[in-house]
């Protein structure tokens, strides 16, 4: 029969019944019933109806034969109608569309942003104008936070303490809104490196950062990793950085440090205020991560990125499929049919 059509319309025909389903197909089976009934039932019996004794004056007014069975006909077609588009609605039809496969990788990341005052200095160019340290990681950061599409992603900021900004959510748009609406102050001025990732830590999911006797095998946990972002040295909090580094070695978590500020303690001359890269870099080997040093706008985008590729490994999740109910039409097509009913009825 298709090789009758053209190819064409064969391939409109082939893709729209594909996407075409039922849900519940088996109240198809209600449509002969009708015919079952009038089959089955017993037929009435001779005699067992009256009769009504009409004048020739309306007799001669009466329509003919051949216009009662018409109506007949048209009443019959109606009824039938009527039950099929009901049975057709209560079946369920609906067209199956595939939706747009997303990101995934099941990846958690908590980023930890220093958010000290030495983050108000100005001395990163962005878009050809001199901005302070903190607006350079926000343009960067909020972007790189949005490429995250399917991981869990969250938000520590630290200072003299540390507290969540932005609790882990797949919701990557609200995580960089939460960065980009940070303000340095909010949680001191101080630096305590050490108490931003000890939270961060606290923040992964806990059944799956249990080491040792935990039940769940190290190859299908979800991977989880920390950012840390800061551009001076600790000099606040209760721990000790390199001492959480180790923590989060054991809880099978990896720090990527970001050193950022154009100098670091070992060509301060004496200057304050100055990125302590070498513990930073000591914590991210301790943890089985990777450092990166920043000077520039430029530096923070690379890194960024290098990082977005180490923990990438993001692959398209399979399509979930939307289904779009028709059965409305079906059920118009009824409520027509019956409409249609009354009104013949009410011309008798």
């Amino acid at each position: 029969m298709t090789g009758l059509l053209p190819a064409w319309l064969t391939a409109q025909l082939s893709s729209l019944t594909s996407a075409f389903d039922l849900a519940a197909p088996w109240i198809l089976l209600a449509l002969p019933l009708p015919l079952l009934a009038a089959r089955l039932l017993p037929a009435e019996r001779e005699g067992g109806s009256g009769a009504l004794l009409v004048p020739g004056t309306l007799v001669g007014g009466a329509r003919s034969g051949a216009d009662l069975a018409a109506r007949g006909r048209r009443r019959a077609a109606l009824i039938w109608t009527l039950w099929a588009a009901l049975v057709v609605a209560l079946s369920g039809p609906r067209l199956v569309m595939p939706a747009a496969a997303l990101p995934a990788s099941g990846r958690e990341i908590m980023i930890a942003m220093d958010l000290s005052g030495s983050m108000e200095r100005r001395d990163f160019a962005l878009d050809g104008e001199t901005v302070n340290r903190l607006t350079a990681v926000k343009r960067v950061g909020t972007d790189f936070i949005r490429r995250r599409a399917g991981d869990r992603i969250g938000l520590v900021i630290f200072a003299d303490q540390a507290y969540v900004a932005a609790a882990p959510s797949f919701d990557t748009a609200a995580v960089a809104r939460a960065l980009d609406e940070a303000t340095i102050g909010i949680s001191g001025r101080s630096t305590g490196i050490g108490d931003g990732l000890g939270l961060a830590l606290r923040r992964l999911d806990p059944k799956d950062t249990q080491s040792g006797t935990d039940a769940v095998t190290p190859a299908a946990r979800p991977a989880k990793a920390v950012i840390l972002l800061s551009d001076g040295a600790n000099n606040a909090g209760q721990t000790a950085p390199k001492d959480v580094a180790a923590l989060a070695q054991e809880l099978g978590v990896k720090v990527y440090t970001i050193a950022l500020g154009p100098r670091d303690m070992a060509d301060a001359d004496g200057e304050q205020d100055v990125v302590d890269t070498e513990t930073l870099r000591d914590m991210a080997q301790a943890s089985g991560g990777q450092a990166f040093r920043v000077r520039t706008t430029d530096d923070l985008v690379r890194v960024a990125d290098a990082i977005d590729r180490l923990e990438g490994g993001r692959a398209l999740a399979p399509p979930l499929p939307l289904r779009r109910d028709l059965w409305p039409w079906p059920a118009a097509l009824a409520l027509a049919a019956a409409a249609a009913l009354l009104a013949t009825r009410r011309g008798v």
